[in-house]
């Protein structure tokens, strides 16, 4: 039977998507993509990351498929964007202060001492981004030194979004400790001038 949108019911979607149906998940994207992109955006303001999040969350009902009980899809949508434009913040916050602080550190301390203290504490964050795995350490370098959306450090190293998406959270979950160790270090380096 050859399904068209308007003839059903996204109830019944999501039944024919737990037993495995292509072409009600598609009729469910095509349905609630862009509410949902535009739900993410309007908390993100940042077309691919909200592009991002809304990838995740319709790779995650197909990937889940079986196992996921969603009664009302609108709803289950805005969670799910709602937790994970948190859960992209957080991540952001944790590191982008940490980058604005190496960006400007060299412009902000041009003295000798302060410039011998710099280089310290670069050798220090790179040791610490060299101890990740090799493609861990490339991804994080593309996304957070190059400011590179996922979608396109997936596309440059062949891999899915999902797996960039993981090896990005893996990253950053090892760095944290070690990251806000090496900022309180940095505080007490540069407190002093």
């Amino acid at each position: 039977m050859r399904l068209t949108g308007a003839e059903i019911k996204d109830e019944e979607l999501l039944q024919q998507i737990k037993q495995g149906s292509k072409q009600a998940f598609n009729i469910l994207y095509e349905r609630h993509w862009e509410t949902t992109y535009a739900n993410a955006y309007k908390r993100l303001k940042d077309h691919p990351q909200s592009q991002d999040i809304v990838q995740d969350i319709f790779v995650h009902i197909w990937l889940k498929q079986e196992e996921l009980s969603i009664r009302n899809i609108s709803a289950y949508l805005a969670v799910s964007v709602k937790n994970r434009v948190f859960k992209a913040v957080a991540k952001q916050d944790l590191i982008s202060p940490f980058l604005d602080i190496l960006q400007q550190l060299p412009a902000t301390y041009s003295e000798t001492d302060a410039n011998i203290r710099w280089k310290e504490f670069y050798r220090s964050y790179e040791a610490i981004l060299k101890a990740l795995p090799s493609k861990r350490q490339v991804i994080f370098r593309l996304r957070f030194q190059e400011d590179l959306p996922t979608k396109v450090i997936a596309n440059k190293l062949g891999l899915s979004v999902k797996t960039v998406q993981n090896q990005l959270g893996k990253a950053i979950e090892q760095l944290r400790v070690s990251l806000i160790h090496l900022m309180a270090i940095m505080v007490v380096f540069f407190s002093d001038n």
